[in-house]
C-alpha cells in the first residue's frame, strides 16, 4: 500500500533545512545595525513562512525603519546564504523520506517562500536539486504564503490536481497556504505545538515518521 497521491511537494526552511534559526539570526542582527531590537519569538509571530520581500516590509512598518525594505531584504539575504553554505543541514530523514518517495514513483515538488538564490544554496548543500522535478518560488506570485498561489503553480507544473498532492510544511503560514490550495497537509515541526495546526491533516514531529507510512512494492 502506497500514500494515495500522485505528487508529495515540500516546503523547504524548517522542512527539508534546519534554516528557520539562520532566518531567525540574519533578521536580528540585520536590524540591529539599524538599533531595532527584535526577539526569536517575534520573528517566529510575525515572519515564520513568509516571502523575504514580506519580512523586510514587516520589520520596516513595525520598528519604524527609515529604510528601503528592498535593502534590508538583501543584507538578510546575505547574511542567510553565509550561514546555509556554512552550517546547514539536512533534517532527520530528508535523504530516507526523498529516495523512498522516488522509488515508490511519486512526482517530487518545492514549494517555498524563499526565493532562487537561498533554494540553489539549500540544495547544493544538502545535495538533493535532483530529487525535485519541478521547483517554485513564492517570489514568482502575485502573493506569497498564506496565499496558495506557489502550490498550486507546483501541482500545474508537475501535471497532477490539487487533490492529488501531499504538502509537508512546518509552519502555520505554509500549512493554511497549502489547505487553501486543496492538498492533504502534513505539518511537520518538533519544536512548536501552535493550535493552529489542527487545520493540519497530520501533526508530525520528523519526516522519519511519514517514511514508515510509505510501502514500496518493487
Amino acid at each position: 500500500m502506497a500514500l494515495p497521491y500522485k505528487a508529495v511537494i515540500f516546503d523547504m526552511d524548517g522542512v527539508l533545512i534546519d534554516s528557520e534559526p539562520f532566518w531567525r539570526q540574519a533578521q536580528i542582527e540585520t536590524l540591529a545595525t539599524y538599533g531595532a531590537e527584535i526577539t526569536v519569538e517575534a520573528c517566529i509571530q510575525y515572519t515564520m513562512g513568509k516571502r523575504l520581500d514580506a519580512i523586510a516590509s514587516t520589520w520596516c512598518q513595525r520598528c519604524q525603519l527609515q529604510i528601503d525594505p528592498v535593502i534590508l531584504a538583501q543584507q538578510i539575504l546575505e547574511k542567510l546564504i553565509v550561514q546555509v553554505r556554512a552550517d546547514g543541514h539536512a533534517l532527520p530523514g530528508v535523504h530516507q523520506l526523498l529516495n523512498a518517495l522516488k522509488q515508490a514513483g511519486y512526482r517530487i515538488g518545492l514549494a517555498t517562500s524563499s526565493g532562487p538564490e537561498i533554494i540553489q544554496a539549500v540544495l547544493q548543500r544538502l545535495e538533493i536539486e535532483t530529487y525535485f522535478s519541478q521547483i517554485c518560488s513564492a517570489e514568482d506570485e502575485d502573493y506569497g504564503k498564506p496565499h496558495p498561489a506557489v502550490y498550486l503553480s507546483a501541482a500545474q507544473k508537475l501535471d497532477v490536481s490539487p487533490d492529488q498532492c501531499l504538502v509537508i510544511e512546518d509552519s502555520v503560514t505554509g500549512m493554511i497556504a497549502a489547505k487553501a490550495a486543496s492538498m492533504t497537509t502534513f505539518v511537520v515541526n518538533a519544536h512548536q505545538q501552535d493550535p493552529r495546526f489542527a487545520l493540519a491533516d497530520q501533526y508530525l514531529t520528523s519526516l522519519e515518521a511519514i517514511v514508515s507510512l510509505i510501502h514500496v512494492n518493487n
